[in-house]
């Protein structure tokens, strides 16, 4: 679970200092009319390997792809010691952690089922919760209005007690007058503790703080600041508001100066429902023609279809993302005469907005998403009509419903559930990150390219997976998906992990599957290759597992249900 240490991190004005019991605070008796929590969960992929595959507690661990294009999802405390982050690029953070770092891929399925079970214990204690992503959340407890900082202290030791005990992962507590400065303090808390921010300290510590941490500054509004010379948050606010607002601009502008200065009144309020759905995948080699693009958006149709299927609606809006090889993003719509869950109907809306990678250029990454989601459904009278071009290979199919968007690529905040992810003022929370990795995706964890916001055609509120990985055989004549590297699987939380490709009956495994043995129990592959499979047995209660060789085609070792390593 990453580093564990004796007890809660409580930051005062002297710096940190860690204590077995209640925490000392040097504002302990001030009082505050709301206290708002920033909950998050430390280095959470990575901990939750750690928690199901004991051998890796204590070790460098790196969740992600290892692809040409892998990126890493999620790093452990032993491992960001060496400079490894989420977002960087996997060949990099091996360089930086060297022969000891342990590569796995993620497991959707299973951090799909803990976070549910954090959030379970969240609801216990706080009934409103606004989720921001997997891994943390914001809360403000009604019965902590107008409680002192000691109270708060307590309040959260007991918070971060309970995830514990529930589900064996830590999480560090950040609280402040407000969601800025609650995410603030989480950020200072890190890993595993607590850290208030008192009124009577807000504005020395904002004053302070670069001005990147404020929640909206992105890299192109710290640039532009810093080249009229304002680099802390306390010389921004030092701005008359008119002046903030003729560099950033409007409402923007007017809200990040209030932030500034420490006024943040932005309530606490559950998630809306997700605005659009969406699948998407990164391809290990590009696409370059389109008999090579249309079974891709085929198969991106069928993931949101499913994702939208269980979400109970139906969509009137389909959209085509596609980024090319130079890493802009063409995003073109087309809107149906009604809403329909209907699967042919929405691939084939897709389907016409395809456009031929030899015009287009070539395409590392193709999205479907369905927006104007509606829980009233009407079906077609002319269904056969609306299913046309579903399989068609005519680069010139009906498109003149489509609204197009071409735009370049985005310099997204890059981050971690742990890190300072910019967000939408007005939203008030970042979009839910996207993870990188080889298999199971959901939460975010598939995929390689890893923009820390939404994918760039959704709208903040989207509900979307995750950017995967696959190749594509480089020089078949059709350019053609071949094998994945890596699949995309959030259709299927709690399903048995894809161990790799099935061919005669042979099991070509992967490394970090899941897998069960009749004798042995549940255990995970450590490598494969060469016709043997190296297998460790061991789940979270077992401690560390022995390691057992077999030969590949051993009919007794079957892939088993990630869920599985939680027993």
């Amino acid at each position: 679970m990453g580093r564990v240490p004796a007890g809660p991190q409580v930051v005062s004005g002297e710096g940190p200092e860690r204590r077995s019991g209640a925490a000392r605070h040097a504002f302990a008796g001030e009082t505050a009319r709301r206290w708002v929590l920033h909950i998050d969960m430390d280095a959470f992929f990575a901990s939750c390997e750690q928690l199901t595959r004991p051998t890796l507690r204590g070790r460098p661990v790196l969740v992600g792809g290892t692809g040409g294009r892998g990126v890493v999802a999620g790093a452990s405390y032993e491992a960001r010691v060496f400079g490894a982050r989420s977002a960087m690029p996997m060949h990099q953070a091996r360089r930086l952690v060297g022969v000891t770092a342990v590569v796995v891929p993620p497991r959707g399925a299973l951090y799909g089922v803990l976070s549910g079970r954090v959030f379970d214990t969240l609801r216990s204690r706080i009934p409103v919760l606004e989720t921001l992503s997997f891994d943390e959340a914001f809360g403000e407890p009604a019965e902590l209005a107008g409680a002192s900082v000691s109270a708060v202290l307590d309040f959260c030791a007991e918070l971060r007690a309970a995830v514990r005990e529930s589900t064996g992962l830590v999480a560090s507590v950040g609280v402040g007058t407000g969601k800025q400065l609650a995410k603030i303090a989480s950020g200072m808390a890190k890993p595993d503790g607590i850290r208030v921010i008192a009124p009577g300290e807000q504005q020395g510590l904002l004053a302070g703080l670069p001005v990147r941490k404020l929640w909206g500054i992105g890299p192109v509004a710290e640039s532009r600041l810093r080249a009229l010379g304002i680099e802390t948050v306390g010389a921004f606010a030092a701005l008359p508001e008119v002046e903030a607002v003729s560099i950033l601009g409007g409402s923007i502008g007017a809200a990040l100066h209030r932030l500034a200065r420490g006024i943040d009144d932005r309530p606490v309020a559950e998630r809306a429902e997700a605005k659009q759905i969406s699948a998407e995948t990164t391809y290990e080699t590009d696409i370059v023609t389109l008999e090579g693009l249309r079974p891709a958006i085929t198969e991106m149709a069928a993931a949101a279809h499913r994702r939208l299927v269980r979400d109970g609606r139906a969509a009137r809006t389909v959209v085509l993302k596609l980024k090319r090889a130079d890493m802009s993003i063409t995003t073109r719509s087309s809107t149906l005469p009604y809403a329909t869950e209907d699967l042919a109907t929405l691939t084939s809306a897709a389907q016409r907005a395809a456009l031929d990678p030899r015009d287009l250029g070539p395409v590392r990454l193709v999205g479907v998403g369905y927006a104007g989601l509606s829980a009233i459904r009407q079906e077609s009278l002319f269904p056969e009509l609306d299913r046309l071009g579903a399989d068609s290979t005519d680069p010139g199919a009906d498109t003149a419903d489509l609204g197009e968007t071409v735009s370049p690529a985005r310099d997204l905040a890059s981050g971690s559930p742990g890190d300072d992810t910019n967000g939408p003022v007005g939203q008030g929370v970042p979009a839910a990150p996207s993870v990188a990795g080889p298999a199971d995706g959901e939460p975010g964890p598939d995929g390689t390219e890893l923009p820390v916001a939404a994918p760039e055609f959704m709208a903040p509120e989207q509900e979307s997976s995750v950017d995967s990985v696959r190749t594509t055989v480089g020089n078949t004549p059709s350019g053609a998906p071949a094998w994945p590297v890596a699949e995309s699987r959030a259709e299927t939380v709690g399903a048995a992990a894809d161990p790799g490709v099935t061919a005669g009956g042979v099991v070509d495994w992967r490394a970090g599957s899941d897998v069960v043995h009749p004798e042995f129990g549940f255990g995970w592959v450590q490598g494969a290759g060469h016709g043997r499979v190296t297998v460790r047995f061991e789940s979270r209660s077992t401690g560390p597992g022995i390691a057992r060789t077999f030969s590949a085609d051993n009919t007794e070792l079957r892939p088993a249900d990630p869920l599985g390593s939680l027993s």
